[in-house]
């Protein structure tokens, strides 16, 4: 099945740690460090095509035109709490970026996405904004997320996950048509209680120890 709303970052140093991070044995400091380094190559392919501009520089040897990145600052948009996780290793790459946070619970029994906390820089126009979270599995929470950043009209949205399933993309692409994603991988499904199969569990609890 081919989701053309979405980019599988393949980069063998990926596909390499998310095995490590799949392993039931892979401590929680180890997830932690993992998350982060994936987290890395990942927005470096979800942001190719941020936009440049020229300017007039001086070297130690000469003056020269070097591109630098045109408009204003990045906005990194974590959904908790496991995007936090994701949200950590971007900074490294963008330190100058915005953050937010929305808070979102699953609903056991519905499996809808119940909003707690929602926290964003105020003016998000012409802003290119990022939504991290790790787990693309029902897809609930991301557009929920996505329904309620919306409302302050960002400038481009787009949507970093560590795993993906085919039901959570094709909810996504529904709902939210303009917003790219960017996963390691799309595994096989979700079972019956909306978790990623083969996955590597709840990836909040592995990220903070509290499973």
């Amino acid at each position: 099945m081919e989701f053309p709303n979405c980019t599988v970052v393949d980069h063998p140093l990926v596909k390499h740690k998310l095995t490590l991070m799949r392993r039931a044995e892979t401590s929680t400091a180890s997830f932690r460090a993992l998350l982060q380094e994936i987290s890395l190559l990942l927005a470096y392919e979800a942001f190719r095509d941020l936009k440049l501009r020229d300017e007039e520089i001086q070297t130690p040897m000469a003056k020269t035109v070097a591109p630098v990145l045109d408009g204003k600052k990045l906005v990194l948009v974590a959904i908790l709490r496991a995007g936090q996780g994701i949200l950590d290793g971007m900074l490294q790459l963008v330190p100058s970026a915005r953050v937010g946070h929305i808070g979102l619970y699953r609903d056991p029994e519905t499996l809808a996405a119940v909003e707690y906390y929602y926290r964003v820089p105020g003016q998000l126009a012409d802003r290119d904004v990022v939504v991290c979270d790790p787990m693309l599995a029902t897809g609930n929470s991301a557009v929920a997320a996505l329904q309620r950043l919306k409302r302050n009209k960002p400038g481009s949205v787009r949507f970093v996950c560590l795993l993906a399933s085919p039901e959570g993309l094709t909810n996504l692409r529904e709902h939210h048509p303009d917003v790219h994603v960017y996963t390691a991988a799309i595994d096989e499904r979700l079972d019956e209680h909306g978790y990623i199969i083969p996955g590597l569990g709840d990836a909040g609890d592995r990220l903070f120890g509290t499973k």
